[in-house]
């Protein structure tokens, strides 16, 4: 009955599996499901029936199974029930309230990861250049007057420890008042400006000292969300590694607080005009409160504003307890000094500044932007008194000169070859050409000393000597004295003294012009020098060398043949001390102490009885030579002592740029080496030699006093030019008179002896110098005045070195006797200046 009861009703899901596992092994022929019970088997044998008459039992049959589980994987539940089943049409689409704590929960679990990856991956940087980068400054030789500033930005790095407490204080009540609480980021800081940022309002960073200082320490100013969480991310390190007053201290250092300062130290410096340990509170609360708009805000553009943030910025270090009671009643808001805007380069000290630049760069291997950026101290070899007087004697010129005339001045300490003093011109912002180390004049007769050493390295003395005749044709080429001064014989002293051009063009010719230009080098002349030739005119100086080369070449004279490298560093240290450069002051012995002494002994009779008397009045042994050029186009006088050599080059160029004469002005007809130079030397080196002992050169050698030879070759003396004996004029006898006077049948000889056109002068013992030999007295001049002595207007003669028009002038006032060679008919060209 029950199986007629549940026949046609299928098992479902537990019942039907239940059922299965139960029937599973009672399927007729399935294979390998274990048999049924006996209990279960029909009775009489296996088969589906019994025995004829038995009776017959029916196995049930086992369900069907269905293909794919069918209605079994409809009925599981959905991992994702969405949209969500048994919901109304519109509330199956939103989502419950596990979906919305469970994105909550995901988006927690992203954000802490996010940090925690980033936190380990971003590094602190090493400091930004910009950050670091400290202003270099150059000094004066006493270490401590400064003479300018190399900077890409003005900052000098101060220990902030040494600030009072209230300076630092006035910028985080301004700034950041939580910094001594935060952990380096503000989280409200970081959502006010998300949401600014968001309603499109200009775009704000972080406001924490720390993240501001991460951004101007360690990376570039970006506005992006991403350099934001950089930053932030490296500000929470950096508080954590570094200690709120190191923080501090590093932020003041590196911070804009307008006027072009960056640190405290520039911005007090800038504002006060005294150092940041100096300041005041008040001084303090007034840059702290302009530093979000500096150059806006300052006292000398919105004294308004400027006043305002002052006392907000004084409220709040009250209320913080950074100053107290008193100090906030006592404060009064500050002065400030008026905004300085100086250019480095202006004056004539920017043409200094220029050359310790390019010396840094070229002797001492620094590159630009270890001179902006490096926060060196660089202490030159120039000396404050002496750069000053260098150009007050410029600038002491009388006026009325052509608008056109340059000026050079270089003045060399020979014991070390560091320069003292330079004029390269009145303001290198208006013309950057420097006139004594970059604008080049013909040397003229300051270039004949070098003939006077090769000549006594080749075995001459001073008591040689040629003929002095002028005009006087050498090797094709017809040479005059100035104004045709005679001299029937010169010594190398006298030729010297006076600068005699004939003289001199022949000792060049018998030395030999290429090694008269390899003295020149030696002594301190660049190989490359423009105008250095192979002619034997070189000797009057057609070489056009920079004022800077002459005064190295006489400064080798100077310290007696010791030839040291020229240059205006004396030591590059960083902002500890450490020194990393000095120059060498060794030099190389280039010359014999003898041919230095003889040569300067000659010298010095320029100044005592020659062109360059002028400089007599300093009171000491000065050794000199004048000189000009072709046409008057420059004019020199170089001078030294054992201590310092000097050079002055006076120089005129055209509307074009191109080298003119040097128009007269003043008291002169012409300029020459011993007008205007002469003057400005000698002003000049009463400033530079006043605190200088006095110092005598070496005596001239013995061997001076006797002629010598060149090379071994017997050199002309004074008899061989001395005029051959003239017939004396007879009276002859009359003849006896017989009846009458006989008429006469010749007339006498009137013919008197060749009168040599040399002057003369009675000797004068007074004009020695002491160096003569026993018994021996020094000669005068013979044309009594220097080759280079200045004409006044209204006079006869003309100083300088100019071939006169009118070869038949007088040496009675002598002019400085050194010129060109002058063209002749099918001669050759005469030495002007390229």
């Amino acid at each position: 009955m029950a199986d007629s009861a549940n026949k046609g009703k299928r098992p479902s899901g537990r019942k039907l599996a239940q059922a299965a596992g139960r029937y599973s092994g009672g399927r007729a022929g399935s294979a390998g499901g274990d048999p049924l019970p006996v209990a279960a088997r029909p009775a009489g044998g296996s088969g589906s029936s019994g025995g004829r008459g038995g009776t017959t039992s029916k196995t049930p049959k086992a369900p069907k199974k269905r293909s794919g589980g069918g209605r079994n994987a409809t009925e599981r539940r959905r991992l994702i029930n969405y949209p969500r089943a048994g919901k109304g049409p519109i509330m199956r689409w939103i989502p419950g309230w596990r979906f919305y704590l469970g994105a909550f929960l995901l988006f927690i679990i992203a954000v802490v990861g996010t940090f925690v990856v980033a936190y380990a991956m971003i590094k602190v940087p090493e400091p930004s250049e910009f950050a670091q980068a400290q202003t270099t400054t150059v000094y004066y030789a006493d270490g401590t007057t400064k003479m300018g500033e190399f900077s890409e930005v003005d900052r000098t790095i101060v220990d902030t420890s040494t600030l009072p407490d209230y300076v630092g204080n006035a910028v985080v009540a301004s700034e950041d008042r939580s910094f001594y609480s935060n952990n380096g980021v503000d989280p409200r800081g970081i959502a006010r400006a998300f949401v600014n940022n968001m309603r499109g309002g200009g775009l704000q960073g972080a406001s924490t000292l720390t993240q501001q200082y991460v951004k101007n320490y360690y990376v570039d100013t970006t506005s992006s969300y991403g350099g934001k969480f950089k930053q932030a991310i490296m500000a929470i390190k950096i508080d954590r590694e570094m200690s709120k007053k190191e923080i501090l201290g590093s932020y003041l250092n590196t911070v804009y607080y307008g006027r072009g300062a960056y640190g405290v130290e520039a911005a007090s410096q800038a504002f006060f005009g005294h150092s940041a340990s100096d300041m005041t509170v008040s001084e303090a609360a007034l840059v702290a409160g302009i530093l979000p708009a500096p150059s806006s805000w300052d006292p000398a553009i919105n004294p308004d504003q400027a006043k305002e943030r002052w006392q907000r910025v004084l409220d709040y270090m009250l209320e913080d307890g950074y100053i107290t009671q008193d100090q906030y009643d006592s404060a009064s808001y500050p002065e400030t000094v008026s905004s300085q805007n100086t250019e480095t380069y202006s004056g004539p000290t920017g043409y200094l500044l220029q050359i310790v630049r390019s010396e840094l760069q070229d002797d001492a291997g620094l590159t630009d932007e270890q001179i902006d950026t490096g926060g060196l101290n660089i202490v030159t070899t120039v000396s404050k008194d002496d750069q000053d007087a260098a150009v007050t004697a410029v600038d002491n010129l009388p006026e009325g000169h052509s608008d056109n005339l340059r000026t050079g001045l270089v003045s060399i300490d020979a014991k070390t070859g560091g320069i003292v003093a330079l004029y390269g011109g009145p303001d290198y912002l208006t013309n950057q050409i420097n006139s004594s180390t970059e604008a080049v004049a013909q040397a003229g007769s300051t270039y004949k000393p070098f003939a006077l050493i090769a000549g006594l390295e080749g075995g001459l003395t001073l008591a040689n000597g040629y003929q002095g005749v002028s005009p006087m044709d050498v090797e094709g080429t017809t040479f005059r004295n100035f104004q045709n001064a005679q001299f029937s014989w010169a010594d190398l002293i006298t030729a010297t003294t006076y600068s005699v051009n004939t003289p001199y063009v022949q000792l060049n010719r018998d030395v030999g012009p290429d090694t008269t230009n390899e003295v020149a080098q030696r002594a301190g002349y660049p190989e490359d020098t423009i105008g250095m030739e192979s002619n034997i005119q070189n000797v009057l100086g057609s070489a056009s060398p920079h004022t800077l080369d002459i005064a190295t070449a006489y400064a080798t004279f100077a310290s007696q043949g010791t030839r040291r490298d020229t240059h205006i560093v004396s030591s590059v240290a960083n902002n500890s001390g450490s020194v990393s450069y000095t120059p060498s002051t060794d030099g190389d012995k280039v010359f014999d102490d003898g041919v230095m002494a003889d040569s300067t002994y000659a010298m010095q009779q320029v100044v005592n009885s020659g062109s360059g008397d002028t400089a007599r009045s300093l009171g000491r042994p000065i050794a000199a030579k004048t000189g000009s050029s072709s046409d008057n186009k420059s004019a020199q006088f170089v001078g030294y002592t054992p201590q310092i050599a000097t050079a002055v080059t006076l120089y005129q160029t055209g509307e074009d740029g191109s080298e003119e004469s040097i128009t007269p002005w003043g008291e002169y007809d012409e300029i020459t080496g011993s007008t205007y130079p002469a003057d400005i030397f000698t002003e000049y080196m009463q400033t530079a030699l006043k605190d200088l002992p006095v110092e005598d050169f070496p005596d001239r050698t013995a061997e001076s006093y006797q002629r010598g030879s060149l090379n071994g070759t017997s050199m002309p003396v004074e008899d061989d030019y001395a005029p051959a004996p003239q017939p004396q004029p007879t009276q002859r006898q009359a003849p006896v008179p017989t009846t009458a006077p006989q008429p006469r049948t010749e007339e006498p000889d009137d013919e008197q002896p060749p009168v040599d056109n040399e002057p003369t002068a009675e000797p004068t013992p007074d004009r020695g110098d002491g160096n003569e030999p026993p018994g021996q007295t020094a000669q005068p001049p013979q044309n009594g005045g220097g080759q280079d002595s200045p004409t006044k207007p209204g006079g006869n003669g003309s100083g300088g070195e100019v071939v006169p028009n009118n070869p038949g002038g007088g040496a009675d006032k002598p002019g400085e006797l050194e010129r060109r060679a002058e063209q002749q008919q099918g001669g050759p060209q005469k030495n002007n200046r390229n």
